[in-house]
């Protein structure tokens, strides 16, 4: 008996130490942990007051699946659109909603005697678990999020850059199949600032020749009187740059040259650098010009007896000047994509049209365009565009047959010459840049003074010397006044 007794003591210390050494091994050792089944099932809809079930909410991916434990035995099943979602009973408690294709339906469950066991409204997205684990891999600095409604998709969060957040946004297209089923609410943290330099030069040459004579003779033969007039015209050119210019020769009282000789060297000088800054991702535009008018038309009113009244010139304006615009976008490793326009146009008299209405003369504009994408360094510079162009013409004009003869042909003839040479050169140069205080910005009116009365009306200055104020003296010492002069 006692045996017996020990004996059964001993088993039951056993039992207790091997259970005790179970939980310790489980406690210390939270890998061993196990796995209930039931934690991967979606609880039931909880039940109404009056006794209907609340609605649960249950997102659920195309062709994704869940399980459902129901409180009670089903013995029904109401499914609101099949071909959205479906449910496939496998014992009377547990249930297997599938999603089938992108859309919204509900799901009600009964039980033998007609009550709702559960019921869940059902939201059949896109799966976007692969893109998400694409998303964290591709932009590990970036918290991007990505959820579906209905057959679109939303893109939350926030991107280190704006390309980061561009690429992100193409991802999303293709997977919606489309950029309009996108809504792409990503914030960009710390967006960039550039600077955008645009430097446009231009120099232009041109020269002009124009040589000829003109004969007039007026020959008597008895009673018979023969005139002769040569003028020879500057057709290269349309018109001699001077129209009165020319030394005439006599010889008698019946023949008369006159020779016409002028010669044109110019140049032109243009520069335009127009600055802009704007917000990495955003667009800025500068103008710096003006607009001049051109007579369109003349309104005229007609008054009751048919007669013509008070008429008023219409005119329309033409805008030329200096412009510039730009979009930058930050990329990684310091570089900057830019989209750039740029324009620099000026009233030129070249091609004006004549006798315009009112019998005014209507100028021309002289445009230097230029529009490309570029990926450029901060503070480096790139030629956006550049033209080199020499433009040759000549033209001889005369008496035919005369005008062929050698040494007196150049009696008959008139010879016109033109070069025309441009160079230009459109230069970018783009800066990532930070504010800075008020004082450290300069200004072009930085310390300017007017002339005194003495000084304007004897020395004829319209300004004195200065230095710029707030700056320290230089350490050298100089001789007589320094400073900046802006005349």
């Amino acid at each position: 008996m006692n045996c017996r007794a020990n004996g059964t003591t001993l088993r039951t210390l056993l039992v207790r130490a091997l259970s005790f050494s179970a939980v310790a091994a489980l406690t210390l050792n939270p890998v061993l942990t196990p796995v209930i089944a039931s934690d991967y099932k979606v609880p039931p809809a909880p039940a109404a007051t009056a006794g209907e079930m609340n609605a649960r909410f249950l997102p659920l991916g195309v062709g994704k699946s869940v399980v459902i434990d129901l409180p009670r035995d089903v013995k029904d099943v109401l499914v609101g659109d099949p071909k959205i979602a479906n449910a496939v009973i496998r014992s009377s408690q547990r249930a297997y909603i599938i999603g089938a294709a992108v859309g919204q339906t509900n799901m009600v469950f009964f039980d033998a005697s007609g009550q709702q066991i559960a019921a869940y409204d059902i939201a059949v997205t896109r799966d976007l678990n692969g893109v998400r684990a694409a998303l964290k891999q591709m932009f590990p600095n970036s918290d991007i999020r990505i959820e579906g409604v209905g057959d679109g998709v939303v893109l939350t969060g926030s991107a280190a850059n704006p390309i980061e957040a561009q690429q992100a946004g193409d991802m999303a297209a293709r997977l919606a199949g489309g950029a309009d089923k996108i809504v792409n609410s990503i914030v960009v943290r710390g967006r960039d600032q550039v600077m955008l330099k645009v430097t446009v030069a231009e120099v232009q040459r041109s020269v002009i020749k124009q040589l000829g004579i003109d004969l007039q003779a007026q020959l008597s033969y008895g009673s018979s009187v023969v005139s002769f007039n040569n003028a020879n015209p500057f057709t290269a050119n349309n018109a001699p740059l001077v129209s009165n210019n020319g030394v005439t020769t006599t010889f008698g009282n019946s023949v008369s040259a006159t020779l016409r000789a002028m010669e044109s060297a110019g140049v032109v000088h243009t520069l335009a650098e127009p600055n802009l800054s704007a917000i990495s991702g955003e667009s800025a535009t500068f103008i710096s010009g003006g607009e001049f008018p051109i007579p369109s038309g003349v309104t005229c009113q007609t008054e009751a007896s048919g007669a013509i009244g008070n008429c008023v010139q219409t005119v329309t304006f033409k805008k030329f000047g200096i412009s510039l615009n730009f979009t930058p976008i930050v990329l990684t490793e310091g570089k900057i994509s830019l989209r750039v326009m740029t324009e620099v146009s000026e009233i030129s008299n070249e091609n004006a049209l004549q006798g315009g209405v009112g019998g005014t003369t209507i100028p021309s504009i002289k445009t230097r365009r230029a529009e490309t994408t570029l990926e450029i360094p901060s503070g480096g510079s790139m030629a956006m565009a550049g033209l080199i162009q020499q433009q040759t013409k000549q033209a001889i004009n005369g008496l035919p047959g005369m005008m062929e003869i050698p040494v007196l042909g150049t009696l008959f003839r008139s010879r016109d010459f033109i070069n025309n040479q441009t160079e230009l050169a459109v230069i970018v140069t783009p800066y990532i840049v930070r504010a800075v205080a008020q004082k450290d910005l300069s200004r072009p009116d930085d310390g300017f003074t007017p002339a005194s009365d003495p000084q304007a009306q004897l020395l004829g200055t319209v300004n004195r010397i200065y230095g710029v104020p707030g700056r320290a003296e230089p350490a050298q010492s100089y001789r007589g006044t320094y400073g900046f002069i802006t005349d």
